[in-house]
């Protein structure tokens, strides 16, 4: 199964989801991580610590593809439009990530438009940095999403420390730790079976 992270704006979270939604994907099947952001993030996550999974560049894709059972592409931030219609084709399913606020959601319903013009479907937009209550950015933004017609994740990701603290320890957040890491990691987890439902 081929699922990419994906959105033309950039800060959305891509790589904590790409890594975290790996974690998951780890606990199922092989799984591998390609790091296809010239930043190279993930795989400098994947060289501070430990990861349970293979963080590779997006030029030893081909030779991972037969060998696991899930790949998980970390996109490039701000891309082109052309890249993420070149990855539409072979993709199983598309995250795209979006911070409640009013450049991301912009970003993001560009985004959905652009893969409804060539009639791709296999698709959710994911809100992620999500602010705690009373802070009603997440609920506005699903208002939002929905007034666009972008299918939505039920999930939204929370904003935690965690993922910090676990970027600093070289760890998917569920082995952080950090206080709250159980229950950031418990967002991703219904993300995840979200997506293989």
């Amino acid at each position: 199964m081929l699922i990419v992270i994906a959105s033309l704006g950039g800060g959305q979270g891509k790589t904590v989801t790409a890594v975290m939604l790996s974690a998951y994907f780890q606990s199922l099947g092989p799984t591998v991580l390609i790091d296809g952001d010239p930043n190279r993030s993930a795989l400098k996550w994947s060289k501070k610590g430990k990861l349970s999974f293979d963080v590779i560049s997006h030029t030893q894709a081909l030779t991972y593809r037969k060998k696991t059972d899930y790949q998980v592409i970390d996109t490039k931030a701000r891309p082109e439009p052309k890249d993420i219609l070149d990855l539409v084709e072979g993709c199983d399913f598309m995250v795209v990530p979006s911070q409640p606020d009013g450049i991301s959601l912009e970003k993001t319903v560009e985004t959905v438009r652009l893969l409804y013009s060539v009639k791709f479907t296999k698709f959710k937009a994911l809100l992620t940095i999500v602010p705690p209550k009373p802070i009603t950015d997440g609920e506005d933004a699903r208002v939002a999403f929905q007034e666009a017609g972008a299918p939505l994740f039920k999930t939204d990701i929370r904003r935690f420390r965690a993922y910090q603290k676990a970027y600093e320890e070289g760890v998917p957040v569920n082995l952080s730790n950090h206080p709250k890491a159980a229950e950031a990691w418990s967002d991703y987890v219904k993300v995840a079976e979200e997506l293989l439902r």
